[in-house]
């Protein structure tokens, strides 16, 4: 009993060093962004403008004005961001290190403004909503994931709408994540911690004259949402619940059950309720042995296991190439299929036949969800068996 409870304990070290050194190798593919300010890149390139809403504290250790420091004061920004008239689908281009960026290739902010107050923001993003071309003023949320800082969530938000034409007012939710590939502890605790700038961000949106909110949260920004739309539900707060128009969950960091105790919680789900899967989702498959589990939300292959909640499952594991971690903002080939769909709501709204019509793949229905395996013929061919 001795030697195999010494073998357990010894193996469980094996265990937790390999999954530290999966962390840093995952992230050592990525290089680190920051907000570079360059106004002569309004002439370069696409201009997408973001209107974000952050609960990111000045840190005086590093100078940074939105870092990982937790700030219980929502403050906002606006921040033109000059697409390089060289961008690849799928990726974003963070200046060299020791070089000035170069709008022609480079990531960079045409303009970077901070709101003296929430009443100058909700003015300015009213303005714009104003301008939208829908026919309802429509606001898309985006809810960055674990391991961001604040320019890498605002970057992949404007290279998300560039690459897809989102024609909705961009609105981005930076919340503290400490950016840092052993900060898993830190970051679930500060999305927990950041679950009221969320709402007030929500708020606000709603306050400047959205319609129309469509929320897309990344990997531990889903549990954000998820606590924050059963925070809403709690406080009874139907009128702005009924603004969220539809709901976007890429490859979600969540346990399924406590997924399916906050669906539960909130009642009826916006609509259309996607959510974007992968078997091949590395991130997800480590976070589900740190965390002792099967599987999490985002890897679940299953859909019976949530038979009873009106979602739809996109499986995307054809198009994984890397870590597989965010499959609908860096694979090409998707991103293709997704820009087709010039309107959420009637892309997954319709019945089983219509959306298979719009998206390549198998469909299969249990109850009340829906699981679309995206299998074009470019994509098959790379599965390995």
């Amino acid at each position: 009993m001795t030697i195999d409870f010494a073998w357990q304990m010894q193996a469980g070290k094996v265990r937790i060093v390999t999954s530290i050194l999966v962390i840093l190798a995952l992230a050592a593919c990525e290089p680190r962004g920051s907000v570079v300010v360059n106004q002569a890149a309004a002439s370069s390139g696409r201009i997408e403008t973001l209107f974000i809403g952050t609960t990111r504290g000045a840190d005086p250790a590093t100078g940074e004005a939105f870092g990982k420091v937790r700030s219980p004061e929502t403050r906002f920004v606006r921040l033109d961001v000059a697409i390089p008239p060289q961008h690849v689908a799928g990726e974003i281009s963070w200046p060299k290190p020791n070089r000035p960026a170069d709008p022609a290739t480079d990531f960079v902010a045409a303009q970077q403004e901070i709101y003296p107050d929430a009443g100058s923001f909700r003015a300015d993003l009213g303005a714009a909503l104003a301008r939208n071309r829908r026919e309802q003023r429509e606001a898309v949320v985006f809810v960055h994931g674990f391991n961001n800082n604040f320019a890498e969530g605002a970057y992949r938000l404007a290279q998300i709408g560039a690459d897809i034409g989102i024609e909705g007012t961009l609105v981005h939710y930076s919340w503290p994540s400490r950016a840092n590939p052993l900060g898993y502890a830190y970051d679930r605790d500060s999305a927990l911690f950041a679950r009221d700038g969320l709402e007030t961000l929500l708020r606000e949106v709603a306050a400047a004259g959205a319609e129309r909110i469509v929320i897309v949260a990344h990997s531990m920004g889903s549990s954000l949402t998820m606590e924050t739309l059963r925070q809403l539900a709690l406080k009874d707060e139907g009128k702005l619940l009924d603004r969220v128009s539809g709901v976007m969950l890429v490859s979600p960091d969540i346990d399924v059950d406590v997924f399916r105790a906050q669906a539960q919680r909130i009642g009826e789900l916006p609509q259309p309720f996607v959510i974007f899967t992968s078997k091949r989702d590395k991130a997800l498959a480590l976070s589900a042995r740190l965390t002792g589990q099967r599987d999490r939300l985002g890897n679940v292959g299953d859909v019976a296991e949530l038979a009873d909640l009106k979602v739809t499952l996109l499986d995307t594991t054809a198009f994984s190439e890397g870590s597989g971690h965010f499959n609908p903002g860096e694979s090409p080939a998707l991103i293709a299929i997704l820009g087709q769909l010039a309107d959420v709501d009637s892309a997954f709204a319709q019945d089983r036949t219509g959306r298979t019509g719009l998206l390549p793949g198998a469909v299969l229905t249990v109850q009340n969800a829906t699981q679309v395996v995206l299998s074009p013929v470019t994509a098959i061919s790379q599965i390995q068996p």
